[in-house]
């Protein structure tokens, strides 16, 4: 791998500097420019595509979230970047393990089929459910909400909704993380 040039690294910092202050375009510019990299990253670790696009994800809104944090004499923000990313891809690496685990234990453990509910019960319950999303979703910013109802409700891509938003794809995917992480945050408190 190259070493960046010493103009890039610059222009990291400086970028960098404007994320902490909370500029998204600057976030956006930053998660475009390096995505790649902390994929590939993720990728190494994982051996999977889609569980290294969820890492990369996950590792965009801490990196977003964690911004102000970042100590540029610690180093470059790009090893920092790669540095949480990794950690994530471990992280979710023992967590699947331990899922693999556990349903394994549970595959050797007799099963026990849980009561059945009624179908007006069930219904009862859909319904509920879906006004509790309705209104967690009027809760949101609307820049996650319009992300989230094209993705989910609109059935686009993420990279479909970064075109009709005429957004950089990082942004929507974080947009989109960060919104579904207020939902059930709002859904959580809610019940």
């Amino acid at each position: 791998m190259l070493a960046p040039s010493p103009e890039t690294e610059l222009a990291d910092s400086e970028l960098f500097a404007r994320v902490a202050a909370g500029d998204t375009e600057a976030f956006a510019t930053f998660y475009d420019r390096h995505s790649g990299l902390l994929f590939a990253v993720a990728l190494k670790v994982l051996g999977d595509g889609h569980d290294a696009e969820d890492v990369l994800q996950e590792a965009a809104v801490l990196l977003w979230e964690r911004a102000p944090q970042y100590d540029p004499q610690l180093g470059n923000p790009v090893s920092w970047a790669v540095t949480l990313t990794r950690n994530k891809a471990i992280d979710r690496l023992r967590s699947l393990r331990r899922r693999f685990e556990l349903t394994e234990s549970a595959s050797r453990e007799p099963q026990v089929e849980p009561p059945r509910e009624s179908a007006a019960i069930r219904e009862i319950n859909a319904a509920e459910d879906s006004q509790a999303v309705q209104r967690a979703l009027t809760a949101l910013p609307t820049e996650q909400r319009r992300a989230i109802e094209l993705a989910f409700f609109g059935g686009l891509t993420q990279q479909e909704v970064a075109a009709r938003l005429q957004q950089p794809l990082g942004t929507i995917k974080a947009r989109i993380r960060r919104g579904m992480i207020a939902l059930r945050n709002l859904l959580e408190t809610e019940s």
